[in-house]
């Protein structure tokens, strides 16, 4: 007869009919990955033959067929009472004595001593299929001790093949009920109680963007990020510079972690317990970042033994310190979706914000909201139903299809909320941490999830508009159409557009954003003569010992996250061009900016960056660019100076930009102007000598040639980018870069808004023109036929 149990090292991927998806992928790595460094804790499985077999000599096979055949299939109206009959029946079988003596033979041989610690995992015979994750349906029991523990706990596995939860995922599905096996996993335990745990994406989870690694950690064990009961810590992991041994951990976000969930040593009843989290973990993260660089490549190492995205699951001994691999199924979500095909949504109108937290997905979603405790409050729900809670177990799935969007006050992007939404294709607002009383039962609300990470839910019934755009079937022109970016949330998302690279990236929105002190209040910290100011900066640095520090490290996430995602395509970011008025309303800036009547005119731009003014602040943006060109390893990043008034100050800031580690030519780094000011036209050959690049600022160079300052409500009529003279300008400066062989491109929004603006600048031999990413399409739509247009004058012509 075939085996009832099966050493992980028996175990290969080929053997899923046999002890499951589950079971099968942990043996695979166990022989497999083991020899490369990937550690994963020993265990056995029990096989399907085991299953049957229980099932045929307690007599139940045929009772559980029949039972399921009497499920109400169009409202599951009797769900609780079949699912329970079904279980009841497992529960009241017994195991053979062959059978049992198998299972304490295998523990005892695992634990090479008496009564070692182990998880027990149920492990369907369906489960981790490309269309079906399975994810959370059935049961996994901690810290089993002890041969009768054992026993019981794996027969309460085969029961959770009968969960709620899992018989409707199956009717879902199209599973047949009768066809599928439960394997038990049984795995030496991992004290993350003691230690952290997490789960990781070798994909970005939102945007399915392929290169990158989203790990979560919170302390203690990992169920607290699957039941979305904490905020967990998350790392974002570049595989380019994983590859070439750079650092590559772009981004980072710290968790509240407000809970740690540990095994209670006092109850039986009880085998895990949460505690609060003392306050300096809380500020700490749970993984150094030479650890979560080791989890990365075990990650990276799965990844390309499967050749497919992969969900997995970590845990970290708080023993013995040693990081392992609990965990890995394919990820479900991106692997069957058309990248091409990409659905845009807009969100036209906004209500009173209600609450935000982290977005899943990118739809938006309006309905009457729903507030529940617990799924048996979920009576009358319908397809334009928000289910507004605390927090979502899996014991809610049955519920999240009915739906059209779900809002919780905890969990972060991996919690099970997050998951199966995703599956479902449902938006979802999760960590919102004030949803619940914020938002009142019955009151229509809408969700939008359309703006990058962050979501929002606003009150009432806002207008949108939802379209679907096919990319393959836009052919980009030969002159080069990129983006203008401001947003790391939307950069990953955005990256799959037609494009090609970033023309301009603008720091500013980094800064007020994520940064949001003034680099100077930084700097001169103890100089600050506001103690209010102080303490709010103290606050928000907190976890930083070098106060300049926090600068660097948030300003070179956020230009490294938009970086990544357009790697190795060209990205251009533009140096701060704050004006004085803008930068006094950072967090302490008002004592370190001047006073001007005009500061359009001002203290802007270069000028800044030698000034004994800014200097030691510039010199904390370049630290910033040069972390993310030298240390991360993202040299398509290019620099590109605002504002940049003579031929004198060019060369000023030059050396500037040297002095801080920034040398033009070093490590391919090329250094762009703007080309704004008449000047820059003027001299335009002069300053090519010292610029590798141009990119026109239309905006600037309108506003100087016509003597409008662009901010006047009362001047906005005579402000016009296709006016004789502006144009003038821009042929002017294209032609003289076209002589100096020096690459110029334009930044604006004229060439979409105005099909014969896009023509012109074609006309004129302009190399790229760059777009906000909602006018990219129309842009290069206005390009292509701009080009055919001149194509063909030029047929006729010759």
């Amino acid at each position: 007869m075939e085996s009832r149990i099966k050493k992980f090292s028996e175990i290969a991927i080929s053997d899923i009919g046999l002890v499951g998806g589950k079971n099968a992928s942990l043996g695979e790595m166990y022989n497999k990955l083991t020899s490369k460094g990937v550690r994963v804790p020993n265990g056995f499985a029990t096989t399907s033959a085991a299953f049957w077999e229980f099932l045929k000599e307690n007599k139940i096979q045929e009772t559980l067929k029949v039972l399921l055949t009497q499920l109400d299939r169009e409202s599951y109206s009797n769900l609780e009472a079949i699912g329970e009959q079904a279980r009841n029946y497992i529960l009241n079988g017994t195991f053979s004595v062959d059978f049992s003596e198998e299972i304490k033979s295998a523990y005892k041989n695992l634990c090479k001593e008496s009564n070692c610690a182990v998880a027990v995992r149920s492990s369907a015979t369906a489960e981790d299929l490309p269309d079906a994750s399975f994810a959370g349906q059935h049961e996994t029991f901690l810290n089993i001790k002890g041969e009768e523990e054992l026993l019981k706990a794996i027969k309460k596995c085969i029961a959770s093949l009968y969960t709620n939860r899992a018989i409707k995922y199956r009717e879902d599905k199209g599973f047949k009920h009768d066809t599928i096996a439960l394997s038990v996993g049984v795995q030496l335990m991992v004290r993350s109680d003691k230690g952290c745990s997490g789960v990781g994406f070798t994909i970005e989870p939102e945007s399915g963007f392929n290169n990158i690694i989203h790990l979560s950690g919170v302390w203690g064990l990992g169920e607290n990020i699957v039941q979305g009961v904490v905020s967990p810590d998350e790392y974002y992991v570049f595989k380019p510079s994983l590859k070439t041994n750079k650092y590559p951990i772009i981004q980072k976000k710290l968790g509240d972690k407000k809970l740690t969930m540990i095994y209670s040593e006092s109850s039986h009843d009880l085998a895990t317990i949460n505690i609060d989290t003392p306050e300096d973990k809380q500020q700490q993260f749970v993984l150094t970042d030479a650890e979560v660089v080791v989890m990365a490549k075990w990650a990276k190492c799965i990844e390309d033994h499967y050749k497919k995205a992969m969900d997995i699951e970590w845990a970290k001994d708080g023993l013995s310190g040693e990081l392992f691999i609990t965990q890995a199924r394919p990820e479900t979500v991106h692997q069957t979706r058309n990248k091409n095909i990409h659905i845009e949504y807009n969100l036209l109108e906004k209500g009173e914000l209600l609450a935000q937290g982290n977005a899943v997905g990118s739809k938006i979603a309006v309905g009457k909201a729903r507030l529940i405790k617990s799924p048996k409050d979920a009576d009358e729900l319908s397809p334009d139903t928000i289910i507004v809670t605390d927090t979502i177990t899996p014991d809610w799935d049955p519920l999240l299809k009915q739906v059209a969007g779900i809002v919780t006050n905890k969990g972060g992007r991996t919690s099970h909320a997050a998951i199966v939404a995703r599956e479902l294709g449902v938006p979802a607002i999760v960590g919102c941490d004030d949803a619940t009383q914020a938002i009142q039962d019955g009151e229509i609300i809408t969700v939008t999830c359309s703006q990058g990470k962050t979501g929002y839910i606003y009150q009432g019934k806002c207008a949108f508009e939802k379209k679907e755009i096919d990319f393959s079937n836009i052919k980009l022109p030969k002159t080069e159409a990129k983006m203008i970016l401001a947003d790391p949330e939307n950069a990953f998302q955005l990256s799959f557009y037609p494009n090609n690279g970033v023309g301009l990236l603008r720091m500013e929105f980094i800064i007020t954003h994520l940064v949001k002190v003034h680099p100077m209040a930084l700097v001169k910290f103890n100089a600050i003569n506001d103690v209010a100011i102080q303490k709010e900066i103290i606050e928000i640095t907190k976890t930083y010992a070098d106060k300049t520090e926090y600068f660097v490290d948030k300003l070179s996430q956020g230009i490294a996250t938009i970086a990544a995602a357009f790697y190795p395509k060209e990205v251009i970011v533009r140096l701060s061009d704050f004006k004085t008025n803008e930068y006094a309303n950072l967090i302490g800036g008002a004592q370190f900016e001047p006073k001007e009547e005009n500061p359009m005119l001002g203290f802007r731009g270069a000028s800044r960056y030698y000034s004994d003014l800014y200097k030691d602040g510039f010199a904390l943006e370049c630290r910033a660019i040069k972390k993310v060109r030298e240390v991360m390893g993202l040299t398509n990043l290019k620099v590109m100076v605002p504002f940049c008034r003579t031929i004198k100050e060019g060369k000023k800031v030059l050396v500037s930009l040297e002095n801080n580690g920034l040398k033009r030519g070093e490590d391919g780094l090329e250094v762009y102007t703007m080309v704004e000011i008449p000047s820059n036209v003027i001299l335009a050959e002069q300053f090519a000598e010292i610029f590798d690049g141009f990119s026109i600022g239309s905006n600037d160079l309108t506003q100087l040639t016509l003597g409008i300052d662009r901010d006047s409500q009362l001047m906005g009529e005579l402000f016009d980018e296709n006016d004789e003279a502006a144009k003038k300008m821009i042929s002017m400066a294209i032609h003289s870069a076209n002589k100096t062989k020096t690459k110029i491109g334009l930044c604006g929004q004229a060439p979409s808004d105005f099909p014969e603006f896009a023509t012109f600048l074609i006309n004129e031999g302009i190399d790229s023109i760059s777009f906000n990413p909602d006018a990219l399409l129309q842009g290069i739509e206005n390009i292509n036929k701009a080009e055919k247009s001149v194509f063909n004058k030029k047929q006729i012509h010759n």
